[in-house]
């Protein structure tokens, strides 16, 4: 998971939630906008990055981008998408 939010933002995000798996922080927002997540809203909202994932495969090619996550849905989904692309299970 990657977030533009700074470190320290997402080591708390982490320990609140009991994530297990890595976040990244990208507070200079470079990958965010290589993958073109950023969406602006001008003002003093400035830029945000959308909720997508992106099924990235072994040899670094993307296989899918789910542009319409649901948080109350996302881990259901990724499951049933690294099924669908026959990830295998470890």
């Amino acid at each position: 998971m990657v977030s533009v939010d700074d470190e320290e933002t997402n080591k708390a995000f982490a320990e609140s939630t009991e994530a297990d798996f890595p976040l990244l922080s990208d507070p200079t927002r470079t990958t965010a906008e290589a993958y073109g997540v950023l969406m602006s809203f001008g003002g003093s909202f400035g830029s945000l990055a959308q909720r997508w994932t992106f099924y990235i495969g072994p040899d670094g090619r993307i296989l899918k981008v789910d542009r319409r996550v649901s948080p109350s849905r996302a881990g259901e989904d990724v499951v049933a998408t690294l099924a669908e692309l026959n990830t295998p299970k470890r």
